[in-house]
């Protein structure tokens, strides 16, 4: 047995825990260029810290999801500001951004030099910048991952931009921050976070430390998802998805990820729909064709017992099927839409399955799902989820 487990360098998780855990930048830089989302105001209070501590900062707010374009445009302003760090304070679109701006700061040149799939896919030639990572949503992980999604306008699908040094610094997780979020936010972030625990522990890259994390996380997820839901001011189930999200980041940056994320990268490229919703409606569909692929193809696969642990950890139940019909039932009650209310088209399939099939999520999934098979999953989630 081997394995290796990388992450942040340091992590501080706790309802409240911000401004007492954003002390530990002063020991990081001086100068920082504090990432955010479309809101930029929201920052307020790490901006005021940062001053407090004796901290110069500059903000740069991105809208949407971080583009090639926006890492391009950060590093410009970051190495006009003069920035010894990267703060991303947000959801994931934020982390991720800033996480590749402070690779590209270190690394001048064309970044499709180091761009996986559109790209050479090339490691950083230096170290990232240090980076500060703040989510403010239930959802990616990104804080504790070495990598950062970026769409590739010109080729219509997202890639990543990966290095180990691209790990955070520091990640800091206050669920409070979370209280605000809105009920389909908390929906498409909680539903990408939880397969983002249940990925991992169905791939063959598994190990004992990603299924513990993996498994602690999905019960959490469990008990949490549907409550955030339907009252986000319920700071019990907020910390829950909190874990969640944090452990599915350390098990799917050690273990991989599969089918659900291998077909969400390029449909996110070719629509506007957000990752997380996304990957909330292709979940029971993806578990529904790896049980049934694995069952006529690979009888023996011991990934058929882990389906039967994740069904236990989800409904108590150990059939496979439990599990399908759980995460049906919840991206029904989560008013999860279809992916052609996002503009995915009928017609893009075959482009969609060509890119999902090179995607390097895919190297996860527990068995190779063929052309005709993603194909069905594709076509059926083009519409909205019912019950069966």
């Amino acid at each position: 047995m081997k394995f290796e487990f990388a992450s942040a360098g340091r992590i501080v998780f706790g309802p409240g825990c911000l401004n007492e855990a954003l002390g530990a930048v002063r020991d990081i830089g001086r100068r920082a260029l504090v990432v955010t989302g479309r809101d930029a105001t929201r920052a307020d209070p790490v901006l005021r810290r940062l001053r407090e501590l004796g901290i110069t900062a500059t903000t740069l707010s991105i809208t949407g999801e971080p583009s090639v374009e926006t890492a391009v445009s950060g590093v410009e302003q970051g190495r006009e500001f003069g920035a010894e760090l990267v703060l991303g304070f947000g959801g994931g679109s934020a982390l991720d951004a800033a996480k590749a701006v402070a690779a590209l700061l270190a690394n001048p040149g064309d970044p499709l030099e180091y761009l996986e799939v559109v790209g050479a896919g090339k490691p950083l030639r230096a170290p990232a910048l240090p980076c500060v990572a703040i989510p403010t949503t239930a959802g990616t992980g990104s804080e504790v991952t070495k990598n950062a999604v970026l769409a590739s306008t010109g080729h219509r699908v997202k890639v990543s931009l990966r290095h180990a040094s691209m790990l955070p610094r520091l990640a800091i997780v206050d669920s409070d921050l979370t209280l605000s979020v809105p009920p389909h936010v908390t929906a498409a972030t909680g539903l990408d976070a939880l397969t983002q625990c249940i990925e991992p522990y169905l791939s063959h890259w598994a190990s004992p430390m990603t299924d513990a994390l993996a498994l602690e996380g999905i019960s959490w997820g469990a008990q949490s998802l549907e409550r955030a839901y339907r009252n986000g001011s319920d700071s019990e189930a907020r910390r829950g998805m909190a874990l969640t999200s944090l452990f599915g980041g350390l098990a799917l940056a050690n273990a991989k990820l599969g089918a659900v994320h291998g077909l969400a990268g390029p449909a996110g490229g070719m629509s506007d729909a957000p990752h997380g919703a996304i990957c909330a409606r292709l979940l029971p569909l993806v578990l529904d064709a790896n049980l049934t692929a694995l069952r006529q193809r690979a009888p023996n696969h011991p990934a058929l017992a882990r389906m039967e642990t994740v069904a236990r950890a989800l409904t108590g139940e150990t059939a496979p099927e439990a599990a399908i019909e759980w995460t049906k039932r919840l991206v029904v009650a989560l008013d999860i839409q279809g992916l052609a209310h996002y503009g995915l088209t009928e017609a893009q399939l075959p482009e969609l399955v060509d890119k999902a099939r090179r995607a390097s999520s895919m190297q996860g999934n527990p068995i190779e799902l063929t052309e005709a098979e993603l194909t069905d999953i594709a076509h059926r989630a083009l519409g909205r989820p019912e019950l069966s």
